[in-house]
């Protein structure tokens, strides 16, 4: 009976160790450089995660053809539930609509999605450009020529400056850059007109910019001074989405656990106040929704993307 028992003991003791999850490090591949959103929440997520399992969260930032890099190397990394990478939206979507970059979208794998940035357009503090009527009619007088700064092609920015120009009935100059924290320096030193950033280029740069517009169905609490573009006449309410993804041969059920503890972490009260005060729109899509949010944004991307002539 002593033994039974104690064998029992054992064996449940094997199990418990055997599901546990994570039982060492995760390696927390960012597609973009140091000082840019995606990595901001990551490092915010690698507190949160430390708090609640004592464990580090490796950030590894993997930059190159906006996001694209990352992306196309995903599928290389273990299949463990220990490997994962930040994932944007629309950028998947797009990327290889075109066909420059090595990998699909049926490639990524997403788990969870976590957040997003609502759009923006930013310029310098001192600049000229005091309202978003400024900034069309200067782009309505010189076609083409006033530049609009965004992290990427075919990313949300470049989709952004794209949905602006349709709207506006304006073209201006995309400039891309390899992420914000490349981005707003240049935008600071004059070298680009005006930004495509986010609702946290507002909060990261304080009283540097000046936002002119921003993407939000109504006025952020951070921001009661800045229009959104529904009171300005244009119907536009988006962002750049930021999930988590796996590799594509990791298991049903370790995607699950890797979808419980992003999801964990989201319901963490210290992250979520760092990310409302970073400006960052908190959402909550587990693995079992992820399919249909992914169906329902590539939907609301088509007709951009006709337009960026990626869909013929």
């Amino acid at each position: 009976m002593i033994r039974s028992l104690f064998a029992a003991l054992i064996l449940a003791l094997l199990q418990a160790t055997a599901s546990a999850f994570p039982d060492k490090p995760i390696q927390y591949t960012v597609p973009f450089p140091p000082g840019g959103e995606s990595d901001i929440v990551a490092r915010f997520q690698q507190d949160a995660f430390k708090k609640m399992s004592g464990k580090d969260m490796v950030i590894l930032n993997k930059a190159g053809a906006g996001g694209g890099v990352a992306w196309g190397q995903l599928n290389q990394s273990p299949a463990d539930g220990h490997h994962i990478t930040s994932i944007n939206l629309p950028h998947i979507i797009l990327q290889p609509l075109e066909g420059n970059v090595t990998y699909k979208t049926d490639d990524i794998v997403p788990v969870y999605f976590y957040t997003y940035t609502p759009d923006a357009i930013v310029v310098p503090a001192d600049s000229p450009i005091r309202s978003l009527a400024d900034l069309i009619k200067m782009a309505r007088e010189k076609p083409g020529a006033v530049s609009l700064a965004g992290t990427g092609t075919n990313t949300a920015n470049h989709l952004a400056a794209e949905r602006l120009s349709k709207l506006a009935g304006v073209k201006f100059l995309y400039v891309p850059f390899k992420g914000t924290g490349d981005l707003n320096p240049a935008l600071l030193g004059g070298h680009v007109q005006a930004a495509m950033g986010y609702s946290t280029t507002g909060i990261q740069m304080k009283d540097r910019v000046r936002m002119l517009a921003i993407a939000t169905p109504k006025r952020l609490p951070q921001f009661p001074d800045v229009p959104t573009f529904r009171e300005l006449g244009y119907d536009w309410v988006d962002g750049a989405y930021r999930g988590v993804a796996v590799p594509k041969a990791t298991p049903p059920d370790v995607r699950r656990k890797v979808s419980e503890l992003i999801g964990s972490i989201n319901r963490d009260a210290d992250f979520r106040k760092r990310m409302v005060d970073g400006g960052f729109e908190l959402i909550d899509v587990p693995l079992d929704g992820v399919e249909a949010f992914m169906t329902e944004r590539s939907t609301a991307y088509v007709p951009l993307a006709k337009t960026m002539g990626l869909v013929k």
